[in-house]
């Protein structure tokens, strides 16, 4: 049967196997890491579903594969850094430009509809059942991350119009960020609490680390650019936009949400701020003819 098959199919079923391999072992490692009982389950799940289309697979081949090391290693490193259910729903995208094969392939391989089914039902079913700990905060990381991008990049972008001092104006902006991040922990707190919420430290925890990375990314042009305040706030900037973009791609790809829409709003709340600010400060520096 199997020399009937067009090369082109033949060579579908080789990929469509070698990934099926690939993820068996990425879907394994993951759960190995995993201390939650229900999440671990799920994983492991997974992880023989994969191995059962790898084994349908060689069968017909007649030929086993050998999995892509370096993709297990990627995904490894990226569930470590990101989260599993980020990893795992970046790689299910992958699949999801896979799957036009299926349709051509079970043509030869009745048994490709039902892997197809499998992968594109069964899977995400699985997927979505996960409860990450950290996803259940996003709330919280959002609130922390917003108000540092919006209170900072306002406050930064006055104190440049305002002082040609870089490291006042990286001072200024260190303790105001430092201080607003304690403040805003504190409040989610107590929000928290006030809401009967029983991980209302965790979740103070959480904005309060968003805030602080965010001030240390922001800060860090006016540390390192001593020589050229505009181009630090330019740079700042800059990196408002990548923390904007980046974070909100993890959070659509981790909550399957609308990216565009989230970017856009944060880029023209955040930038907005700066863009007044500016103004602001420029306004300050003439009325009172300060220049430190």
């Amino acid at each position: 049967m199997e020399q009937l098959l067009p090369d082109k199919i033949r060579k579908q079923i080789i990929i469509m196997q070698k990934g099926e391999i690939t993820e068996h072992f990425v879907y394994k490692n993951i759960a190995k890491r995993v201390k939650n009982p229900q999440n671990k389950a799920i994983l492991e799940q997974i992880s023989n579903d994969e191995l059962g289309h790898y084994e349908l697979w060689t069968s017909f081949l007649k030929i086993p594969a050998k999995p892509c090391r370096w993709k297990i290693m990627g995904y490894g490193i990226i569930s470590l850094f990101l989260g599993y259910t980020f990893t795992l729903k970046i790689m299910e995208r992958g699949e999801e430009r896979a799957q036009i094969n299926y349709d051509e392939i079970s043509k030869y391989v009745p048994d490709a509809k039902r892997i197809a089914l499998d992968e594109d039902a069964h899977e995400k079913e699985l997927i979505n059942l996960l409860d990450e700990e950290r996803l259940n905060y996003v709330g919280s990381m959002v609130l922390g991350l917003n108000d540092a991008l919006v209170e900072l990049t306002g406050a930064l972008a006055g104190l440049t119009f305002a002082i040609t001092d870089t490291r006042l104006i990286s001072l200024s902006g260190l303790i105001t960020g430092i201080a607003a991040s304690f403040s805003m922990a504190a409040s989610e707190y107590l929000s928290a609490k006030a809401d009967g919420r029983k991980d209302a430290f965790k979740s103070a925890i959480y904005t309060g680390i968003a805030y602080i990375i965010t001030v240390a990314i922001l800060i860090m042009p006016y540390l390192l650019i001593q020589n050229n305040r505009f181009l630090a706030l330019g740079i700042m900037l800059t990196s408002v936009v990548l923390i904007i973009f980046f974070f909100n791609y993890y959070i659509s790809v981790a909550k399957d949400l609308n990216f565009k829409k989230r970017f856009f709003q944060m880029i023209i709340i955040s930038l907005g701020v700066a863009a007044l600010s500016f103004l602001i400060g420029t306004v300050v520096k003439i009325v009172l003819g300060i220049d430190i």
